[in-house]
């Protein structure tokens, strides 16, 4: 077995390999589940506790976020062990990422790096979703290729 690959069970518990560029993609949509689970706490930790401009928009983008946080999860949960329908999950949560990475860069301050890490995030994941090794991996088939 080479070091590109790992053995893992598919959903019909036989042993496959997962290759690194599948498990590059689950560990960066996880990433980015958790970095919204953690903002969407602390947003609604603070807007209960501190003295938001509006309590009420404070607790309601806490508990958004943290519920947007389960798509990336579940996504990388389904790459990890191979599950053909976690691609799109994860590929939609990229697609989200970058209009945000985007409006990230173009307000300036702090906020730029955020935008540039976001973004080489997505890319990256983007391409690591699309890769054929990782569809093959996946058990997906493209248009006119069903057997």
């Amino acid at each position: 077995m080479s070091s590109e690959q790992k053995p893992v069970q598919d959903a019909d518990g036989a042993e496959g390999t997962r290759p690194r560029r599948l498990t590059y993609a689950a560990v960066l949509a996880g990433l980015e589940g958790v970095v919204l689970l953690v903002g969407g706490l602390w947003v609604l930790v603070l807007g209960i506790t501190g003295a938001p401009d509006d309590r009420q928009q404070a607790v309601t983008l806490g508990i958004t976020l943290a519920v947007l946080a389960l798509l990336p999860l579940l996504a990388a949960r389904g790459l990890l062990l191979r599950r053909g329908w976690s691609r799109g999950p994860a590929v939609i949560t990229q697609l989200m990422a970058l209009p945000v990475a985007y409006n990230l860069l173009k307000s300036g301050g702090v906020a730029v790096p955020v935008g540039i890490v976001l973004a080489v995030v997505a890319v990256a994941a983007l391409v690591l979703l699309v890769n054929r090794e990782t569809t093959r991996a996946l058990g997906i088939k493209g248009p006119g290729r069903a057997e």
